[in-house]
């Protein structure tokens, strides 16, 4: 019996939607990155694109369990002297961009190669409910109803 390799001819991609009002950021991170890997399918190739288009919406409704919503900081420097910044979580997700947060977390999930930068385009990530993915025809992916602990109320 031979292993199977998947062509990238065999991969069939769908577009799934999720909606992230609610959803514990790491565990939402963790399911889109598996999704976009494509890990999911039986057909999974390591050095194959196997995953899935994803649109998430509602990025800024995302939930952030314990005090790292103000506790935890991104750190840059400008080059320049003194030039240390710092932002939390909070200003993150009160900002201008705060689909960032979700996509640097899925990002920091792949590998690290030309096939994760391939991966990581898949990836659709919008503050509201809108998106301009409707003539994919997305489907719905209920990541709260997978788990009890995917989805936390406050």
């Amino acid at each position: 019996m031979k292993t199977y390799s998947a062509k990238p001819a065999d991969v069939e991609r769908k577009w799934l939607l999720i909606d992230a009002e609610g959803l514990v950021l790491g565990r939402l991170a963790a399911l889109v990155a598996t999704r976009l890997r494509g890990k999911h399918k039986p057909i999974y190739t390591p050095h194959i694109d196997c995953g899935d288009h994803i649109v998430i919406v509602n990025a800024d409704k995302v939930a952030i369990t314990g005090n790292k919503r103000a506790d935890t900081k991104f750190y840059w420097h400008t080059g320049y002297p003194g030039g240390i910044k710092e932002r939390t979580w909070d200003q993150i997700l009160t900002g201008k961009q705060p689909e960032r947060l979700i996509h640097k977390a899925v990002e920091r999930m792949l590998p690290k190669t030309k096939l994760g930068r391939d991966l990581i385009s898949k990836l659709h990530v919008y503050a509201s409910a809108e998106h301009p993915h409707e003539a994919q025809q997305p489907q719905l992916l209920d990541v709260a109803g997978m788990n009890p602990k995917n989805s936390r109320s406050a």
